[in-house]
């Protein structure tokens, strides 16, 4: 070993002594801050802002991508030193919806799989769970619909989000292409691979199931069959994998919101979502959206979806730029309560970062 490597790898470890001992100031700093709080232990607008400073200040050659990893993993073993928080997500294991938790909550929370969209609700809205994660929508296949019906339908509220790139593999128990008689995953999955299982796999039986997961769990059982799921699915099934990144599209995304029974304070870089209808007047929805504009309010989204209260009466579904408690935004909300039929503000919450 040389003289400048030594030197080098003595620095290292000098680093490392200062890095332990600044983590463990730091724990004990949250320690403290925990026991001052009253309410939730968590507060997303807090974590985002760290993350957003911390990576701000990165000068490399650690790409922000990582640093920010590192560092929602610091906050959530920081978190864990109290009592900690259970969050529920679209399970089983291994679905891009525990992807999405560990992303945003860290592997030291405790992670709790629900069988469907439903159960993540009543576990959040029962207290079972602190939060849940959810998928919303997907940049290639579009919103999912009973969680837009269940943000309707409960009094819980958005406190986060969660962009997630999406890479799909086909996978099975030999891994080989040959044997594959039919192709198992869910409905939004097998179609975000609709044109590259038409040239591959052109003769295989598509099989929508619950989750990838469980597709996963499924072909792990059968010879015949192979799935689509994420690399981790693999690896906790033990299934070898045919392809990689065989989604349409390549910069396929799904969005995930994380729910509980409040929604998060203002972060600096926001946005606020909205369920609404108009009343049945001419022009009514470029009335209902004026406010918006007047207000310099940017909307980020708008979706019309039926409403179930009668033939052709639709709700909006709207993301705007902005906390609630902005001045602008908070002058337009008020506007929009007296022009529309009916609005449901879903909660502010920070903005999530692809």
């Amino acid at each position: 070993m040389t003289d400048t490597l030594k030197k080098i790898r003595a620095r290292i470890d000098a680093i490392d002594d200062d890095i332990v001992d600044l983590l463990g100031e730091r724990a004990a700093l949250a320690q403290d801050i925990g026991h001052a709080k009253t309410g939730a232990k968590y507060r997303p607008e807090r974590e985002a802002q760290v993350l957003r400073r911390v990576t701000g200040r990165n000068k490399g050659p650690l790409p922000s991508a990582a640093l920010a990893r590192l560092y929602t993993e610091i906050m959530s073993a920081c978190r864990a030193l109290e009592d900690g928080i259970r969050v529920a997500y679209l399970g089983p294991q291994g679905t891009f919806s525990e992807e999405a938790a560990i992303r945003q909550f860290g592997g030291q929370t405790q992670l709790q799989p629900c069988a469907s969209i439903d159960e993540v609700f009543r576990q959040v809205e029962s207290g079972a769970s602190h939060y849940g994660v959810v998928p919303i929508e997907n940049s290639t296949e579009g919103s999912i619909s009973r969680t837009h019906d269940l943000l309707l339908a409960t009094p819980l509220k958005i406190c986060g989000e969660v962009l997630l790139a999406v890479h799909q593999c086909l996978m099975s128990k030999s891994g080989k292409t040959a044997g594959v008689k039919k192709i198992l995953s869910h409905s939004q999955s097998l179609a975000q691979c609709h044109e590259w299982l038409n040239q591959h796999y052109a003769k295989a039986r598509r099989v929508p199931v619950v989750s990838n997961a469980e597709a996963a769990r499924m072909a792990a059982k059968d010879a015949t069959a192979g799935a689509i799921a994420s690399k981790t699915a693999a690896v906790v099934y033990g299934l070898k994998i045919i392809a990689n990144n065989i989604e349409d599209e390549p910069r396929n995304t799904t969005r995930f919101v994380v729910i509980a029974a409040h929604d998060a304070g203002p972060s600096g870089k926001d946005k606020t979502s909205l369920v609404m209808s108009t009343r049945n007047q001419p022009g009514a929805i470029h009335t209902l959206l004026t406010p918006l504009a007047q207000h310099g309010v940017s909307m980020s989204r708008l979706e019309s979806r039926p409403a179930r209260t009668g033939r052709w009466e639709y709700l909006f579904y709207v993301d705007i730029e902005g906390h609630q408690q902005d001045a602008n935004v908070g002058q337009a909300l008020r506007e929009l309560t007296e022009k529309a039929a009916f609005i449901k503000n879903l909660g502010s919450y920070p903005a999530g970062t692809a």
